[in-house]
């Protein structure tokens, strides 16, 4: 029997048993194009010796002078709605949040690494020489002489600058969070600054129950070598003495915050109703009555 020569030629059946149109998916095929390569990679740092590229500031910076990713005025990504690093933001829940409610990195609970081995931010350590202490063993932004940009043009830190509008400063001209109106942070459940507070504990008060700073005993800071406060002595020229060789704050002349409108100091007026005067309607600490109450305790 002859044999019957047939082509080489494969077929698919479509699930009928049919061949299948084979010239449309060709079509379909050369319609999609070609997949376009990447650039390379980049490797290294930048040409400003930033290692991460995109964490270059000169590189990456917009036209505020900030990482663009990190400008508010550009709404940079990493911005999140409440104007913070989104990262860093309590109410998103950022990433770097710990469950103290701190930035993980700055929590000693957790053993940030930021923390030094004397419980400080390492850059901020002074036996550390963390890299934000100056020569002068100061912050460097906060310091004067090093002309740091915390400083404003009134030699104060211009965040609790009241000329400047500092955001520090509340409706009722004093710091925020030691205003006792605004319910200010660092005001305890008795109406004092939390550090100087007695019963509190306050990290301010030595073992003498005194402030630390000003405890002669326990070499307070705030204590010059004459053994008197520093803004309050004459000798060492004191912030606190005005021109005329007085407390500013009691000086008449100078307008003190000390002195009432009837010409008194205010604590030991009885019109005002100073904190000096006692319920007998005398000087607290000349009252004999006083005396004998409080020996009796």
């Amino acid at each position: 029997m002859p044999s019957i020569w047939r082509p080489n030629v494969r077929v698919t059946l479509d699930e009928y048993g049919e061949v299948e149109d084979t010239e449309q998916e060709g079509e379909e095929v050369t319609n999609k194009g070609t997949k376009r390569k990447g650039a390379p990679r980049t490797k290294g740092p930048c040409e400003h010796g930033v290692k991460q590229r995109s964490k270059c500031k000169v590189c990456s910076a917009c036209p505020h002078g900030k990482q663009r990713s990190r400008c508010k005025e550009c709404d940079g990504g990493g911005i999140c709605k409440h104007g913070r690093v989104r990262s860093k933001c309590k109410e998103c829940g950022g990433s770097q949040i710990c469950v103290h409610d701190r930035v993980r990195s700055q929590c000693k609970e957790c053993g940030g690494a930021s923390i030094c081995e004397h419980g400080r931010q390492r850059h901020r350590c002074k036996e550390c020489g963390g890299g934000s202490i100056c020569n002068h063993g100061r912050e460097r932004h906060r310091c004067k002489e090093c002309g740091g940009s915390q400083i404003c043009e009134h030699g104060r830190l211009r965040f609790s600058c009241k000329e400047c509008g500092g955001a520090s400063i509340c409706e009722h001209g004093r710091e925020r969070h030691r205003c006792k109106e605004c319910g200010g942070g660092s005001i305890c459940e008795h109406g004092r600054h939390r550090f100087s507070c007695k019963e509190c504990g306050g990290s301010g008060i030595c073992e003498h129950g005194r402030r630390r700073s000003e405890c002669k005993e326990c070499g307070g800071g705030s204590i010059c070598e004459h053994g008197r406060r520093r803004s309050r002595c004459k000798e060492c020229g004191g912030s606190q003495i005005c021109e005329h060789g007085r407390q500013r704050l009691q000086c008449r002349e100078c307008g003190g915050s000390g002195i009432c409108e009837h010409g008194r100091q205010r604590s030991q007026c009885k019109e005002c109703g100073g904190s000096g005067i006692c319920e007998h309607g005398r000087v607290r600490s000349q009252c004999k009555e006083c005396r004998a109450a409080k020996a009796g305790k």
